[in-house]
This record gives structure tokens, C-alpha cells and sequence, in this order.
């Protein structure tokens, strides 16, 4: 999962840590897609689909794109087989002391497999919903993953704890590795001057929601609470920022409450632009049904702004009283009251973003002391005969 020209919210938290990781280290990435046919009715229902090509990069970051074939649904049991028949070569060549996946199944599975193939341990990192939100197929085969990994990276404790009683993960080998921000970007701005520029009303009261648009993010409940509290309170206005496979659906709610000229949706967006909306805010809000540790908050918090958000995998260990108010996931009536609480209080907004200062080369310095730790227990088992 990687920031794409359809799609410059997924995978943006991937590319920070390989960035900041590859100033630390020889780092090559490799960018598995799954390949589509074109057919009508056989896209993917959970993502924007689309493909890059050999030539795609990405800033700071010496990547490789390529495909493998699958079918929406139907090839779920030999995604991460037809991925790892194709990573195995281009592993090959590159010759690496150790491979780093992020997303547990097919990805995951799939550098696993490449890695046992060429002999050389195997670190997974988990992002949220790759461990929050897995059933069936898709929970026999993250268990099928996390089991015998060389380590595990989690994203919050919440999750850790997850991987460990849900999917027999290795308590020794789970390593939680908090995600950070770019303190460059994300950070207060002057509210009237982020208005001005994107052309919302001086008086306005601004809600932001920032992410993908899928069911799971609880957009619908975001549109029903905003729609309720809309009817009181005609200076209320919402952004949309992200892009997603809801996108007409959200358009064709949005028109048919009658509350479309208060309703912006920026479509995907760079991160300086994604801190300017978040800086022309009042309140940020993520009512996920399930998350692992979502940055948006984090960087809501940075710019100096309260968050209202569910209380969802590691969201608890974010929010507090004094940044933000948490919410049950799925209570469309319980987000209202949250979100209205938020526009009511008084917020310092210096206070809020001096208490994030996590940066990305913590994160790639905590991810690269994992690959030394799993590096060193290797070389101790070849010398002692165990591997």
C-alpha cells in the first residue's frame, strides 16, 4: 500500500517510514499489485482500482512496481501465493538481509513466503483493519502469517494485543512501533488566513473528516449526525478530504439532504493541503468502526485542533480530555452529541499540538532496532546450528 496518482491517501504512512527508514539503511521497495481484468462487475469493492507502471516513484524512496493476476473476491486464497511467485525474483536480485512487509495478508504473506524462499528472516507490520477487521478466509490466512514470523510490528498496544490472542501471534516477537508525523507540515495555522485561502466562510463552524471513503470509516453516520446538527445551526459546514469507492455514493447523500452548498469534497489530497483544511477546522473528526492507530488523529491533535473520534483499536491511547472526545463506533446519535460538545468547548490550540512531537526517524529508528534484534537472534542461530 502506496501513495498512487487515484489514490494519495492510501498508503501514506507506509511511505513516510520507508522514507525516513532509507536514509538509515540500503532500502528497496517493492510495490505488489494485485492486476484486475477489466470486466465489468469484476472491480474491487474496497478500494480505488487502478495500476501503476514501471516507472512510477515515489519521493525518497527506491521503489518497484509490479503486478500479479487476481480475481475481486475469488482469488483471495491465492493472492499472497501469486504475489510471492512474483517478489521472489526481484528479492533475488536486490539480495536484502532482511525483508520488511506492511499489511498483513496478501502482503505480508507473500514477502513471508519470498523471504523463507531466499532464506533471510521476515518482519510484518500490521496496520489496522489487516488485524481489526478479518474473518473467514481472511482470518485463517493473517493467522497463517503471523505465526513463525521472524517479528511483528504493531501500530499501537491495542493491536498488539490483538495479534497475539486472535491470531496466535509470538508475544516475544510483537513489537508495538507508534506511528509519527511530519511536525514540518502538520502544525497550527492562523484559522481565518487557512479560509481565506480555501474559500470558507470567516463565521463558519467546520467540521474535517480526513481518510478513505468506505462503510468502515462510518461515513454514513458522519453525514447523518452533521445532517442533524445542521438543521439548528446554519453556519455549519463539513469537509470531506480523501477520495474513495463511496465517492458517488456520498455525493448522491449529500444532494439528497438538501445540504450540498455546506458540503465540501476535495477528493485526495497532499499532506500540506490536508493540514491547511485541518488548520481552517474547528473539530477533526474519524468515526471508524475499527482502526490500529490512525495518524489523522495525531495530526488533527498537531495542528491544534480537538478530535472527535470512536473508541476503536488504538484511538484510546490518543485522545484524551484535554484533546479530543471519543464516541461509541456505529452511534450516528452519539458522534452528534460528540461533535456539537467539541464546536462548544473552548480548545488551546498551542497546548494541543505541543503535546505530538513524534517524528518519522523515531519510527525508523525504532523499526530498524527490530531488524538488528531479529538480524542478531539469526546470527546466533546459525551459529549455534538452529537455522
Amino acid at each position: 500500500m502506496l501513495p498512487v496518482p487515484h489514490d494519495q491517501t492510501r498508503g501514506r504512512y507506509i511511505h513516510e517510514t520507508a522514507r525516513a527508514l532509507s536514509q538509515l539503511a540500503q532500502v528497496r521497495v517493492f510495490f505488489q499489485q494485485a492486476s484486475y481484468p477489466r470486466i465489468p462487475g469484476l472491480s474491487p469493492r474496497s478500494f480505488l482500482r487502478g495500476e501503476v507502471g514501471p516507472d512510477y516513484t515515489l519521493d525518497g524512496v527506491d521503489v518497484e512496481a509490479f503486478t500479479y493476476p487476481a480475481l475481486p473476491g475469488i482469488s483471495r486464497a491465492t493472492n499472497g501465493w501469486m504475489a510471492s511467485r512474483a517478489l521472489v525474483p526481484r528479492l533475488r536480485r536486490f539480495a536484502p538481509d532482511i525483508v520488511l512487509a506492511y499489511w498483513v495478508y496478501p502482503d505480508g504473506f507473500a514477502a513471508k513466503r519470498a523471504a523463507r524462499h531466499l532464506g533471510v528472516p521476515c518482519i510484518v507490520g500490521a496496520r489496522g483493519s489487516d488485524i481489526h477487521v478479518r474473518s473467514g478466509l481472511n482470518a485463517h490466512m493473517t493467522r497463517h502469517t503471523l505465526r513463525g514470523l521472524d517479528a511483528t510490528l504493531t501500530v499501537s498496544h491495542a493491536m498488539r494485543d490483538t495479534a497475539i490472542a486472535t491470531f496466535g501471534a509470538d508475544p516475544e516477537r510483537v513489537h508495538p512501533i507508534v506511528n509519527g508525523i511530519d511536525t514540518d507540515v502538520f502544525h497550527p495555522r492562523d484559522q481565518q488566513t487557512m479560509r481565506a485561502t480555501l474559500g470558507v466562510p470567516a463565521d463558519a463552524r467546520l467540521i474535517a473528516y480526513v481518510g478513505r471513503f468506505v462503510e468502515a470509516k462510518g461515513m454514513r453516520e458522519l453525514l447523518k449526525a452533521f445532517q442533524a446538527l445542521a438543521e439548528g445551526d446554519p453556519t455549519l459546514r463539513l469537509a470531506l478530504i480523501g477520495d474513495g469507492v463511496m465517492r458517488d455514493e456520498l455525493s448522491g447523500l449529500v444532494q439528497a439532504t438538501g445540504l450540498g452548498g455546506r458540503v465540501t469534497m476535495t477528493g485526495g489530497l497532499e499532506p500540506v493541503q490536508v493540514a491547511e483544511w485541518i488548520g481552517a477546522a474547528d473539530v477533526l473528526t474519524l468515526p471508524s468502526w475499527s482502526e490500529g492507530y490512525p495518524n489523522v488523529v495525531v495530526e488533527g491533535i498537531a495542528c491544534g485542533r480537538p478530535v472527535v473520534a470512536t473508541a476503536v483499536g488504538g484511538t484510546g491511547e490518543i485522545i484524551h480530555a484535554g484533546n479530543g472526545i471519543m464516541v461509541p463506533p456505529r452511534d450516528a446519535e452519539a458522534l452528534q452529541r460528540g461533535l456539537a460538545d467539541a464546536l462548544a468547548r473552548s480548545w488551546d490550540a498551542e497546548a494541543l499540538s505541543a503535546s505530538v512531537s513524534r517524528g518519522w526517524d523515531d519510527v525508523a529508528s525504532d523499526t530498524l532496532a527490530v531488524c538488528r534484534q531479529v538480524l542478531a537472534v539469526r546470527s546466533q542461530d546459525v551459529c549455534l546450528g538452529r537455522a
